[in-house]
């Protein structure tokens, strides 16, 4: 399964290689370091475990069984996160905001009639959410798709999908990976192949993090 196809390939890809840069350090870690990387594996399963349950429709998604709603993809730009929204518009003037893995088709998504639920559908699309819906809108700059389908889409949505850019763009969020690994070294101890290592792990989990709560890279 490509990157580029169906919307959970990508964050599994990138949980597994989180998981993978766990192991191929446990060779060269002590019996603490060996307790800590299997923590950090088996929080990335549980959490990973919990979204892809959530997007497969096993987990409610806060939003009630209600059938027929109107649904418009909003792109949320906060700090360094960037993410896809569907604004759910409910019975009287109810609204929710949802999150949603990205999908190139959401690039020409416009206001539409959907249905909610477990399972988010508007006309042939399914969509896959990354979290609970909430009731208030989501913090930082907020925007609306166009009315009519961009005529480029399809060229962004080509770009938009490459796992070269999903990672770099993922990979933001690894800024905070060399505190993470100073304070394990004022920790634990250690010298530079222990600080080399917490570093690698410290910045596989940031940018599994990014990709597993559904970052979107249009």
């Amino acid at each position: 399964m490509s990157f580029g196809g169906h919307p959970l390939a990508y964050p599994i890809g990138v949980t597994l290689g989180a998981l993978a840069v766990c192991a191929a350090w446990a060779p060269f870690a002590t019996v603490d370091q060996s307790a800590a990387l299997a923590t950090v594996a088996l929080a990335i399963l549980g959490y990973t475990g919990v979204r892809l349950a959530t997007a497969f429709g096993r987990l409610p998604n806060g939003l009630p069984d209600a059938g027929a709603v109107r649904v418009a993809r909003v792109r949320q730009q906060h700090r360094l996160v960037s993410r896809s929204w569907l604004e759910v518009a409910g019975p009287g003037d109810s609204r929710r905001w949802l999150p949603i893995y990205f999908d190139p088709a959401l690039l020409t998504m416009t206001e539409a009639e959907g249905r909610s639920g477990r399972v988010i559908r508007t006309g042939d699309l399914r969509l896959y959410p990354s979290g609970r819906a909430r009731d208030t809108e989501p913090p930082g700059r907020l925007l609306d798709n166009p009315t009519r389908p961009d005529p480029d889409a399809s060229l962004l949505a080509a770009t938009a999908t490459r796992p070269t850019r999903r990672l770099l763009f993922d990979v933001q969020s690894a800024v905070a990976a060399p505190f993470a690994a100073l304070l394990w070294i004022y920790i634990d101890g250690g010298a530079l192949l222990t600080f080399t290592g917490a570093l690698c792990v410290a910045a596989a989990t940031t940018t599994w993090l990014a990709a597993i709560r559904g970052s979107d890279p249009s």
